[in-house]
């Protein structure tokens, strides 16, 4: 009885999608939007952890629909805004708490603290890495196939007009490499060698989930973390005028330079083929919110608009702490997240931008129409 039922629920949730544009309004332009990253996008996932990466407390979710969430800003994630974008009537769930007839629509398995690397974050607490998240993906394909009666030709095709987006990187640097007090990284790697095997890692874990069923991927470059209020705060004498922290910047371009490479190399079709990937410059992206601030609106580009000590950047915002009067002025929520405004810039450059420095080959709104 227990299996039928999961059938008949099954059939009824492919007939709902597979009907939303007569039903419901517009069909979205994918059926399912699955999300891996860290804090940037993290909309839940660690509330019930062991850690200090949490964000389950008032002010975050401030500006946000159903107030307190998880999610690190005050209102949307990027990845709520994209799947807005891409037409889905209600924001991709955490896998925390995901509903098994909600994982046809899309999870965000996204953890706050996580990296590439399995030990990145572990100064902060329990997380989730990207290759427990790959776990966590397994383990949702695995129920998905009893949905489909173990049909895995119908299943590889479905989740073949997926999205799967993917922001890792920040923390391997933020909370691994420049904190020589708690990794050994710094010492045993240069700049230059650790990108290449950050990239040797996350190279490998883009084939597993390839493996899994991906075929069109988002990954994202990492940000300007040289220039977040955190940075700012710890790089700058009292009194001094904000200076980016070039140093790290430097390495992280490093990355981003190869791992925009990588993305080439997946698409030449011989490694993974059927398969498209789209890389995002957030760094290009972020850094022209902070140059071209005024022209966005913005009127304070180096403090958080919630934390404590300079830059709002020495500690990140607190419970019950009184932040900004106007988000919209501020480009960082805290001492590391943007606002939900930038938020909102940043994602629909992503999705709409022609600009092949913005992002490439092509953007995520014609990702979505292949």
């Amino acid at each position: 009885m227990a299996r039928l039922i999961v059938i008949v629920l099954a059939t009824l949730i492919l007939i709902w999608s597979s009907n939303m544009a007569c039903s419901q309004g517009p069909q979205p332009q994918v059926p399912c939007f699955y999300i891996f990253g860290d804090s940037l996008v993290d909309n839940g996932n660690n509330n019930l952890i062991l850690t200090l990466a949490r964000a389950n407390y008032s002010p975050y979710g401030l500006d946000f629909p159903r107030g307190v969430t998880g999610r690190f800003t005050n209102g949307r994630t990027t990845v709520d805004i994209l799947a807005q974008l891409l037409g889905f009537p209600n924001f991709i769930p955490p896998y925390a708490n995901v509903r098994r007839f909600e994982l046809l629509r899309g999870v965000n398995y996204a953890s706050g603290a996580s990296g590439i690397r399995d030990e990145t974050g572990n100064n902060l607490g329990a997380h989730l890495s990207m290759n427990q998240q790959l776990q966590n993906f397994g383990r949702t394909v695995q129920l998905m196939k009893r949905m489909f009666r173990r049909n895995e030709t119908r299943l590889a095709d479905y989740l073949s007009k997926c999205i799967f987006y993917v922001g890792m990187g920040s923390n391997d640097y933020l909370n691994n490499y420049f904190m020589p007090t708690m990794y050994t990284t710094s010492s045993q790697f240069t700049p230059k060698a650790y990108a290449a095997a950050l990239l040797q890692d996350y190279s490998l874990q883009l084939k597993e989930l390839y493996k899994i069923g991906a075929r069109k991927v988002v990954v994202t470059a990492v940000g300007q973390i040289g220039c977040i209020p955190y940075e700012l705060a710890r790089y700058n004498g009292s009194g001094k005028r904000a200076r980016c922290n070039e140093g790290i910047n430097n390495a992280i371009v490093l990355f981003n330079s190869g791992l925009s490479k990588l993305v080439d190399t997946f698409n030449n079709g011989q490694q993974l083929p059927g398969s498209k990937f789209v890389y995002v410059n957030t760094y290009k992206n972020s850094m022209d919110l902070v140059q071209n601030a005024a022209s966005y609106g913005f009127e304070v580009v180096e403090n958080g608009c919630c934390g404590v000590g300079r830059n709002n950047g020495q500690i990140t915002c607190l419970p019950l702490q009184n932040p900004c009067a106007d988000r919209r002025k501020y480009i960082f929520w805290d001492a590391f997240h943007p606002t939900e405004v930038a938020n909102i810039i940043l994602a629909n450059i992503s999705y709409s931008s022609k600009s092949k420095s913005d992002v490439h080959p092509i953007n995520i709104q014609q990702l979505g129409m292949l």
